[in-house]
């Protein structure tokens, strides 16, 4: 299976959390095949906002997202 990672951030409620204020506006970087790619990505975003403490972006392993669906539904 491919070690899918997305990359997206937005304006959250409070810097502390990830509840984003508007799920609309949620800016889409990308999927990644790597972790590092991944990462290349998320600092370049991340980067451009960062005298704004409310906008976070963030890395989503999306791999283990779908390792655990696969292994939930094997045993049913």
């Amino acid at each position: 299976m491919s070690k899918l990672h997305l990359v997206f951030g937005g304006r959250v409620v409070d810097p502390r959390g990830l509840d984003f204020a508007d799920v609309s506006s949620i800016d889409m970087v990308g999927v990644f095949p790597d972790y590092d790619s991944a990462e290349k990505a998320w600092r370049a975003a991340a980067q451009r906002t960062v005298d704004d403490a409310e906008m976070k972006y963030v890395v989503v392993h999306l791999h283990r997202l779908l390792e655990h669906d696969i292994m939930g539904t094997a045993g049913q």
